[in-house]
């Protein structure tokens, strides 16, 4: 008997996570000191309050253990509609411009399937996060990869996107602070840009704000929502994964326009049942129980930030230092280039037990890249430095 998984499958790139995983655990049987600075996997714990209440709403609130709702309790909705006014002066309507998720990765692909006919064109970053490519060719559509650069500072150059693809085009993703790359809006400028492309040629914008709260140096990201006219041709994505080192509980919420989010909800309520109810309620704990943890945790990255450029600088190795996100995105010594991202992060934890992510795993521009994610104990990256420096000097 042969079984034969759906063509599309077939369409995917291997999974980046899934081959570094693998060399991590060879790394790990060779009995390497293995620090790992690759996936995104937050390692500062949950804040304490969200754990609390989680506790007491599982042991005292039986009722939580049963189905939740499709698209978010009223409760949580409500929330996150007044948090996203007093963080980004936002107005939305819980009731019809905001679902829960599992997760804004599972946000991102359903999105896709509720959208996306086979054959029509989505836009998307390139170097970006994997979801946005994969979750376009799971839906049937098909890949424009708009190129972000370092000559321009990672920001799209619209103009440079052909009208023939504008014209078919049904969906744009952006993600300021970005994910590899570590770059930032300063203004609304670029959204400004966007939402008239969207008018123009019929365009949904999709903007994962998922950094949004892990910034430094005393920059605030805006949310694309706070730009004239995005309510009607957007939405916009949120995680607790990584503002709350939340990642293990799977939850997020989306928001914007109600065309949008209505048929996103419709899709989700036929593919999944939601949110645990005693996760959302501690998600709302999250979102009401001040500011203090939020800077606490970026205040971590910022330290580790600073320490590994540091240290990565005495060993030859420069790295711009980004205002947001828990990343370096770093462009990789001149006498790896001709080697590429790939082998050299492979090179680099057989040899070292240091872990990194290549950047072709983002996309073609991704390439003569590695990023790495701050997310080891701080007085590892003393240690990653030092074995860096002997690689690169070797």
């Amino acid at each position: 008997m042969k079984i034969r998984a759906a063509k599309k499958l077939d369409c995917l790139p291997p999974y980046i996570f899934s081959k570094i995983n693998q060399l991590k655990t060879e790394a790990y049987k060779k009995n390497l000191d293995v620090i790992d600075l690759g996936m995104g996997n937050p390692d500062q714990p949950t804040p304490q309050h969200i754990v609390d209440r989680l506790c007491d709403t599982l042991r005292n609130h039986p009722k939580t253990h049963r189905y939740p709702q499709a698209k978010g309790m009223p409760k949580f909705r409500r929330t996150v509609s007044e948090w996203m006014n007093k963080r980004f002066n936002v107005d939305l309507n819980p009731d019809n411009e905001i679902i829960s998720l599992i997760g804004s990765k599972e946000g991102v692909a359903h999105l896709c399937m509720s959208f996306l006919n086979p054959g029509d064109v989505a836009i998307i970053p390139d170097p970006g996060y994997p979801v946005y490519y994969n979750g376009v060719i799971l839906a049937g559509g098909k890949v424009f990869q708009m190129p972000l650069e370092e000559k321009n500072k990672y920001l799209p150059d619209f103009s440079k996107i052909p009208e023939k693809v504008l014209k078919k085009a049904k969906i744009m993703f952006l993600n300021y602070p970005n994910n590899p790359t570590s770059a930032v809006v300063e203004d609304l400028s670029l959204f400004k840009e966007a939402i008239k492309i969207a008018k123009k040629y019929n365009i949904i914008i999709v903007h994962d704000n998922a950094y949004s709260e892990i910034t430094f140096d005393g920059y605030r990201a805006p949310s694309f929502l706070e730009t004239p006219g995005a309510m009607d041709v957007g939405v916009e994505f949120h995680s607790f994964s990584k503002t709350f080192c939340m990642a293990g509980w799977r939850i997020g919420f989306v928001a914007g326009s109600k065309q949008i989010i209505g048929p996103l909800e419709k899709f989700k309520s036929f593919v999944d049942y939601g949110v645990p109810t005693f996760v959302q309620l501690s998600a709302v704990a999250a979102l009401t129980g001040g500011d203090d943890c939020v800077a606490g945790i970026g205040e971590v990255y910022k330290r580790r930030r600073n320490k590994f450029i540091k240290e990565l600088g005495k060993a030859g190795w420069e790295i711009k230092s980004p205002k947001a996100t828990m990343y370096l995105w770093a462009k990789l010594p001149k006498k790896f280039l001709k080697m590429g991202s790939l082998k050299f992060s492979e090179m680099l934890i057989k040899e070292t037990g240091i872990v990194s992510t290549p950047g072709i795993g983002f996309g073609v521009y991704g390439e003569g890249y590695v990023r790495f994610s701050l997310v080891t104990h701080d007085n590892r990256f003393h240690d990653a430095a030092l074995r860096i420096k002997k690689l690169i000097q070797a």
